[in-house]
């Protein structure tokens, strides 16, 4: 292993690592809780950046100096709404609030990444545009007791059964609404690990 960069996930999501695993790129995960407070005097695109530069950054602040060659890939979603970021819904209400402003009508989806490696940071984000159809009140409900989004940003997985049935019309990445656009995510990569690509 010596000489070898280990690829470190920063986040437990059982999506991201799916996703990540796409690339063929072997990589563990690991993940320490930070503040992902958006920051009102940045932009949403700033924002994504921010939190997943500050999740890749707590993670490396744990490895030992053995670990200096690591790679840290750190990442946050969001759904954007009139120009507002919609984070996690905080309960059943707030999920209900959420998905009610989504339905019938499109918004968009923004990931920022953050890749730390050698001192250095290669950061980017991805946007896709998700339309819905018309949800009725109960459909909504349903989804809320089944699924439980609440880890979701949005309030939802574009992924979900009983959501899926909604979805009319994707323009960009569908991975980058699961949790990480897999094209660019890989892109970035590549060269730190050539002997995978």
């Amino acid at each position: 292993m010596s000489g070898q960069k280990r690829l470190i996930l920063a986040s437990q999501s059982p999506r991201r690592k799916e996703l990540l695993a796409m690339t063929g790129i072997p990589f563990e995960t690991a993940s320490v809780e930070i503040d992902e407070t958006f920051d009102p005097a940045l932009s949403v695109e700033e924002n994504v950046l921010a939190v997943s530069r500050k999740k890749a950054e707590a993670v490396l602040r744990t490895l030992s100096s053995a670990d200096a060659n690591a790679v840290v890939l750190g990442s946050d979603t969001t759904v954007v709404l009139d120009g507002a970021a919609l984070g996690k819904p905080g309960d059943f209400d707030h999920a209900f609030e959420m998905l009610s402003a989504l339905q019938g009508r499109s918004h968009e989806v923004l990931t920022g990444f953050c890749i730390l490696h050698d001192g250095n940071a290669v950061m980017n984000y991805a946007r896709t545009t998700v339309e819905f159809g018309v949800i009725t009140p109960g459909e909504i409900t349903r989804y809320i007791e089944v699924m439980k989004p609440f880890d979701k940003a949005g309030a939802y997985g574009i992924q979900d059964p009983l959501l899926a049935c909604f979805v009319t019309r994707i323009d960009g990445c569908y991975y980058n609404v699961v949790g990480l656009p897999v094209s660019k995510v890989y892109a970035a990569l590549k060269p730190l690990f050539p002997s995978e690509g």
